[in-house]
């Protein structure tokens, strides 16, 4: 199973979101062409209703805690309830490009 196979397994399997989007952005870093190394998470569930945006982030760390020791050298979260997730018209946030490496 990939790192991304993974991530999208637990996350599901702990959260049950709406919406999930596991974005492996490696392509986008100085990294070997194939790594799964700089992840982006789109995440709507009722689970977050009620949370900080803190909380929400420190909830997803601690499903990926293994991962983000082992595997994961980047990520990006975008934890939204669902009202918040149709306020925004189901629009993502772009991610920058690179600045290091090479």
């Amino acid at each position: 199973m990939t790192i991304q196979e993974t991530i999208e397994r637990k996350v599901k399997d702990a959260l049950t979101p709406n919406h999930l989007d596991v974005l492996n952005e490696s392509h986008m870093h100085n990294v070997p062409k194939g790594s799964e190394s700089h992840f982006k998470l789109v995440i709507v569930t009722p689970a977050f209703d009620g949370l900080s945006l803190v909380q929400r982030h420190q909830k997803v760390n601690a499903i990926l805690a293994k991962e983000l020791k082992e595997d994961i050298h980047a990520l990006s979260m975008e934890t939204l309830t669902q009202a918040e997730w149709e306020k925004r018209g189901g629009e993502t946030l772009g991610s920058p490009l690179c600045r290091g490496g090479q």
